[in-house]
């Protein structure tokens, strides 16, 4: 049973390949994966808010940016230490401006990979 889940924007190459990753690594399978953008599962919150941030539910509370990626960490032993590092709070508020500015940086990163992908790069 999974103890995690996460909300992913499965239409973003970025999040899809971020998403195979973690797969990859979940061997356990303590993570539940639910692909929005596909209108997989339900949202328990806004659609549009699940897909502006990354967000996931550990231990039934909802967390979203750096926090939710720390929640997702927790559960795959070879990443564990990470998310357990992200617990101190100045830390993780060190990944959250981190994430807010990949953020702002992501559209055009979405666009370049689309194109990438367009052209069987």
């Amino acid at each position: 049973m999974a103890q995690v889940t996460v909300w992913f924007d499965g239409d973003c190459p970025l999040c899809r390949r971020e998403i195979a990753l973690m797969r990859r690594l979940d061997r356990r399978g303590a993570i539940a994966f639910v692909d929005v953008a596909n209108g997989e599962g339900t949202c328990p919150i806004d659609r549009i808010q699940l897909l502006a941030r990354f967000h996931a539910r550990e231990d039934g509370r909802m967390v979203s940016g750096a926090e939710a990626f720390a929640a997702m960490w927790r559960a795959i032993p070879v990443l564990a230490p990470f998310g357990e590092l992200a617990r101190n709070r100045w830390l993780l508020g060190l990944l959250e401006r981190l994430y807010v500015a990949f953020l702002e940086v992501r559209p055009g990163l979405q666009g370049w990979l689309r194109r990438r992908e367009a052209t069987g790069q």
